[in-house]
């Protein structure tokens, strides 16, 4: 028998969980959810000191799939922020080599840019990461929006990087990507609160002091804006190139102008412009709409004479597999949204990393 990942959301929002008393879903504890076919696999986010209280659950939720849709491989694995071994210390150690270095086992390094907030960097950089991963590539991932990391619920991942000198990071793996996040060493709630150089200190240790193995590529998920982390990346470490993300909006455009502005200064060649939330087709009646506008971020390629990589549409389905820890990708390859992150794998693939 087939299920869907709604059926199985509905049974874990008829189990209890044992330490909020709410069902697992408003608990906000599944993480990576997937349901393919007649496989479901997920990840409970708890406190390991709670684990015990856990198996109940496990079979529980084991139990109400298996009489209610006859599934009976089901994957729940147990895994919590928290951690017995220590988190590698981030801050600034001793100043790094001047001028830029290379990183130790990784041929390509892309910057992934956006000159404002809330344009999709972040979805475009899992998605792509995912998908040159998908086509044989040995990627890595490293999330650098220091303040507002958000790829370890994109890609589903949970868990402290091992540290077994102190000084050396172990990243940890997703969707057979190598990534790297300060959201791994804090507490969902807590907030960054560090001045510059703590910043451009912690950069220089994911940077430098992971243990990346071999990559073909590493792709740098940049905050907005045009400040001490674009800097200290551009300026600190061998950068390739960069992708620039905006939507179609005249303000969204305008702040990316400032962050090709920089790039240009200081002389990192870019790949391409994505044009995310390009269009919005409705589920119902098929009619397209631009929402956001047309043409804006086509115009400003052509002007600067580097192809448009992608325009990816405004659909539910990338926001829901994001926030589901499966970008779309690999939760859904064959889909027309996942066409676009695939075509700008393969122009990467042919153009950069050939």
């Amino acid at each position: 028998m087939s299920i869907t990942k709604d059926q199985v959301t509905s049974v874990l929002r008829a189990v209890q969980d044992p330490v909020s008393g709410k069902n697992l879903m408003d608990a906000d504890i599944v993480r990576g959810l997937t349901a393919d076919g007649s496989k479901v696999s997920f990840i409970l986010e708890i406190d390991p000191a709670r684990a015990g209280e856990y198996d109940a659950v496990k079979g529980q939720v084991s139990s109400l799939l298996k009489t209610d849709y006859a599934i009976t491989d089901v994957s729940i694995v147990l895994t919590a922020h928290a951690s017995k071994t220590p988190p590698p210390d981030l801050k600034p150690s001793r100043p790094a080599p001047a001028g830029p270095q290379s990183i130790k086992g990784v041929a390509r390094v892309i910057a992934v840019a956006s000159g404002k907030g809330g344009v999709g960097k972040s979805t475009v950089s899992s998605n792509l990461a995912c998908a040159l991963a998908a086509m044989g590539k040995r990627v890595g991932l490293l999330d650098a929006d220091v303040y507002g990391p958000s790829q370890p619920r994109m890609l589903g991942v949970t868990g402290r990087p091992a540290s077994p000198d102190g000084k050396t990071i172990i990243p940890l793996k997703a969707h057979g990507v190598t990534v790297m996040s300060m959201g791994f060493m804090l507490d969902p709630d807590q907030a960054v609160v560090w001045r510059g150089p703590m910043l451009m200190g912690a950069l220089q240790q994911m940077l430098f002091q992971v243990e990346w193995g071999e990559l073909d590529v590493l792709i740098v998920d940049l905050p907005p804006g045009t400040g001490d982390v674009q800097l200290t990346l551009a300026q600190k470490a061998q950068l390739d190139g960069a992708i620039v993300v905006s939507t179609p909006q005249d303000v969204a455009l305008l702040d990316a102008r400032k962050g090709i502005a920089m790039f240009n200064q200081l002389k990192t060649p870019i790949f391409g412009l994505i044009e995310n939330m390009s269009t919005h087709i409705c589920s119902n009646c098929g009619h397209e709409e631009h929402i956001f506008g047309h043409g804006g971020v086509v115009a400003e390629a052509k002007k600067m004479g580097v192809p448009v990589l992608a325009q990816v549409p405004l659909h539910i389905d990338i926001r829901l597999t994001s926030d589901g820890g499966a970008p779309i990708v690999v939760a859904q390859p064959e889909s027309a949204q996942a066409k676009a992150f695939f075509d700008v794998a393969n122009h990467l693939t042919q153009n950069v990393l050939a």
